[in-house]
C-alpha cells in the first residue's frame, strides 16, 4: 500500500482492482458449486414426472409378461404388476448419466483440460455400475426367483467397485468412537481390512431389510425414502453449518434423483399397491 493510502485510509486504483478481482473470483466460484445442485434439483424434479408418466403406461407390459402377484385382500382377486422398482431403477441411472457431465464442464475448458479430477469422475462411474448391479440383482429375483444364499453374497460383489474406488482413492479405516467408550479406546479406532468386511457386510444388510418387506402397501418404498430423505438432510445441514466438502456435494447429486423417482413409485404405492417394487433397495 502507498504512503498517500496509509494516511488517508483509501487504496490506490490498482489495488481496488486486486481486490474487486479476488472477490469476483470467490463470487464465481460459489456461484460454480451452486450450478451442479440447481442442474440436479431440476434433473430430480424431471426423473419424478418421468416416473409418474411411465408406471401407469408400463403396467400392462409387466402383467402380458406374467411378472404380477394376485391381491388376496380382494374378492375380485385383481392383477397387481410385480418388479416395477427396475422402471423407477432406470429412470434413476438415466438422471445420473445425463447428470455426470455438469460438475466437470469447468474442466472441460482448453485452458484447465490438463487438470481433469479424474478420480472424482471414477467416483461417479463406479457409485453408477454398484446401482446397476443393485438394479440387476433385484430384477434376478423377481424374474429366477433367487434363493436367500445367492442374496447374501451377489450384493457384496455388486459393492466391490466403490469399495476399490474407496481403497484407491482415500484408503482411511479409521472409525470414529462412541464418548461411553472413549476412555478405554480413545478417539478414534484404526481396524484395517476389518472396515471393508464391514461395508460389504452392509451392503447386503440394507438391500434384504428393506427387501424382505416387498408387499406391504407403501412400507418398502416409504423406508427407502426415509433413509434418503435422512441422508440429505445431514449433508445440507452440514453445508449450511460451514462443513462444506465435496463429499456432501457428492452425496446429494446422488440422492435428489434417486428421491424424485423413488417418490413416483411411491405416489402409486403408497396406499392399496397398484404396483409391487421389489427392485430399487
Amino acid at each position: 500500500m502507498s504512503r498517500c493510502a496509509k494516511e488517508t485510509g483509501f487504496c490506490s486504483t490498482e489495488e481496488n482492482e486486486t481486490r474487486a478481482t479476488v472477490r469476483l473470483g470467490c463470487f464465481s466460484e460459489t456461484k460454480e458449486n451452486k450450478v451442479p445442485l440447481i442442474v440436479n434439483v431440476a434433473i430430480s424434479v424431471g426423473a419424478y414426472y418421468a416416473g409418474r408418466g411411465l408406471i401407469p403406461k408400463m403396467k400392462p407390459m409387466f402383467i402380458n409378461a406374467n411378472l404380477y402377484g394376485i391381491d388376496m385382500n380382494k374378492a375380485s382377486k385383481p392383477k397387481i404388476p410385480e418388479a416395477f422398482g427396475v422402471v423407477t431403477g432406470c429412470i434413476f441411472l438415466v438422471s445420473l448419466f445425463l447428470f455426470i457431465p455438469v460438475p466437470f464442464l469447468r474442466n472441460f475448458s482448453t485452458s484447465i483440460k490438463g487438470d481433469f479430477p479424474h478420480d472424482k469422475f471414477v467416483e461417479f462411474i463406479a457409485a453408477m455400475l454398484s446401482i446397476c448391479c443393485m438394479i440387476l440383482l433385484g430384477f434376478a429375483d423377481d424374474v429366477l426367483n433367487l434363493r436367500w444364499r445367492d442374496k447374501l453374497y451377489l450384493p457384496t460383489v455388486a459393492s466391490l467397485p466403490l469399495l476399490m474406488v474407496y481403497y484407491t482413492n482415500f484408503n482411511s479405516t479409521t472409525v470414529i468412537l462412541p464418548k461411553m467408550v472413549r476412555p478405554l479406546l480413545g478417539h478414534s479406532l484404526d481396524i484395517g481390512m476389518l472396515y471393508y468386511l464391514f461395508m460389504g457386510m452392509l451392503a447386503v444388510f440394507c438391500t434384504n431389510a428393506i427387501n424382505i418387506l416387498a408387499g406391504i402397501n407403501g412400507l418398502e418404498v416409504c423406508q427407502s425414502l426415509i433413509i434418503a430423505s435422512s441422508i440429505v438432510v445431514f449433508n445440507v445441514v452440514e453445508i449450511l453449518s460451514g462443513h462444506h466438502s465435496e463429499a456432501h456435494e457428492f452425496s446429494l447429486y446422488i440422492m435428489l434423483p434417486y428421491i424424485g423417482a423413488t417418490c413416483a413409485l411411491w405416489r402409486y404405492n403408497r396406499y392399496q399397491e397398484s404396483q409391487y417394487q421389489n427392485v430399487i433397495t
